[in-house]
């Protein structure tokens, strides 16, 4: 079918297209061939560009002929075309030339500008087609990024509106989905699997101190940002941890805040669908470590934890806590004096 279409069109037309088509499908197999080292391809190439090469052959050809006819060709074409040409009639008005017979040939088209036009509109078309996955983005190549916004937005708990400025769950999850967390992870090119941002209270409050929790997945780590409006100062935190199971206690400072690293078991549960419904016991599940650093400068009362685990037990240095914290930080505002 293409084969037939392509032969109803004009000479001028087809072959500066069929030439156009050779060399952009021909330098572009070459190149890949090139570049993949690619035997197979490089013969496909070779026929694309040998198509092409005598296309040109035969365009040359037609072009000499145009320009140069032959000598013999030329006196009998006119001989023949003096022969059926009729007579003029003399004319018996004045100023009135003669009129054009049947015969008279029509006026040629440009082959020239016929075959520029066929050249330029498939260069632009193969100029797209090449260059298009280049500047388009691809859906399956480029996978979105988790949303920390899932459409609803819950009424915020009694504490939220009792705390000044306090930041939401949904804030806290914006701040921590960095495009670059993994590289602060050290596993650059690992992507979001899971995020979350919940409005908690605090336990044990009755629901009286706001305690926002954001928590972001990938395929090493996992990374929780909580922050507790409560007035417990950084100094008071690490004299309750002294008495808790944490280890590895150190104090800092982050951004002119006071800060404390620490280290503590996180917990395994499972849960059995099964038909019973029971669950397995509460075990220990593996070492986390976490940055505490105050709501202010001046460590008024309340803090920011940043804690990040792994399934595998393993946990990046204190640097990359650090480095977190720097990053998300600025974006959390700054306890008020109430």
């Amino acid at each position: 079918m293409l084969g037939f279409l392509l032969r109803l069109l004009p000479f001028w037309v087809r072959e500066p297209l069929l030439i156009a088509v050779g060399s952009v499908f021909g330098v572009r197999i070459m190149y890949l061939a090139v570049r993949d080292h690619d035997r197979v391809a490089a013969g496909l190439g070779v026929v694309f560009l040998a198509f092409t090469a005598i296309r040109v052959y035969v365009v040359v050809r037609a072009l000499r002929a145009r320009r140069n006819p032959s000598p013999a060709a030329s006196a009998t074409g006119a001989a023949v075309v003096a022969a059926a040409r009729p007579q003029p009639q003399p004319q018996t008005q004045a100023g009135t030339g003669p009129r054009p017979g049947p015969n008279t040939p029509e006026k040629e088209h440009n082959a020239w500008s016929q075959a520029v036009a066929a050249v330029a509109v498939f260069g632009a078309l193969a100029a797209t087609l090449w260059l298009g996955p280049r500047f388009m983005p691809s859906e399956d190549n480029a996978p979105q990024p988790a949303s920390c916004s899932d459409g609803a937005h819950e009424e915020l708990p009694k504490a939220y509106k009792d705390t000044p400025r306090p930041v939401t769950g949904e804030e806290l999850c914006k701040a921590l989905n960095r495009p670059d967390l993994a590289k602060l992870l050290g596993t650059p090119g690992e992507t979001v699997t899971t995020v979350s941002g919940t409005n908690n209270t605090a336990p044990l409050t009755e629901g009286k101190v706001a305690q926002p929790e954001a928590e972001i997945t990938l395929d090493t780590y996992t990374v929780n940002v909580s922050a507790s409006y409560n007035d417990l100062s950084t100094d008071q935190y690490v004299k309750l941890m002294k008495f808790g199971d944490e280890t590895d206690i150190k104090t800092l400072k982050v951004l002119g805040r006071p800060a404390v690293l620490s280290s503590d078991h996180t917990m395994k549960l499972e849960i059995n669908l099964g038909s019973g419904g029971s669950g397995g016991p509460v075990e220990q599940g593996p070492l986390a470590r976490t940055l505490s650093v105050a709501l202010d400068r001046n460590d008024r009362g309340g803090y920011c934890d940043f804690t990040v685990w792994s399934t595998s037990g393993a946990l990046p240095n204190d640097s990359v806590l650090l480095d977190i914290a720097e990053k998300v930080l600025p974006r959390i505002p700054e306890r008020r004096v109430r």
